[in-house]
């Protein structure tokens, strides 16, 4: 049966029906596992606000062939844009669904994990240029 409120306790399926804890090992490495899940998020997230800023803010250049330099610079960043938005998205709703199996402590965990992914990895140089999204799977 699965919880529909909050509740404590070492026993938690978490995403998959074999990652289920029964032991206070499992379920501490388990919500290690989902604080770096987080921390992955987090670090995902920043990388492709980064690439993001270099589509917009292209390396200047010089001479006549600029403009052809460029164009086949930007092809390659935004496929890779797209592609860490994927990963990226994926992550984010995979941590979505680990906090409604409605366990307290993998809530906790995913919670802390961003904020500690938030602190080592937003430098606060692109705030000013891109949106910060309090939402995990934005």
């Amino acid at each position: 049966m699965m919880h529909m409120t909050f509740y404590w306790g070492r026993r938690v399926t978490i995403l998959f029906d074999f990652w289920t804890t029964d032991s206070w090992l499992t379920y501490f490495l388990s919500l290690l596992a989902c604080f770096l899940f987080a921390v992955v998020y987090q670090y995902m997230e920043d990388r492709r606000v980064r690439i993001k800023l270099l589509q917009k803010n292209p390396p200047p250049s010089s001479g006549v062939a600029a403009p052809l330099v460029v164009s086949k610079v930007v092809a390659p960043r935004r496929f890779a844009g797209a592609i860490m938005f994927g990963i990226n998205s994926a992550i984010g709703y995979l941590l979505m669904l680990a906090v409604m199996s409605f366990n307290g402590g993998v809530f906790i965990a995913v919670v802390a994990g961003l904020a500690a992914g938030y602190l080592i990895f937003k430098d606060g140089e692109e705030e000013s240029l891109a949106v910060d999204n309090p939402c995990a799977c934005a």
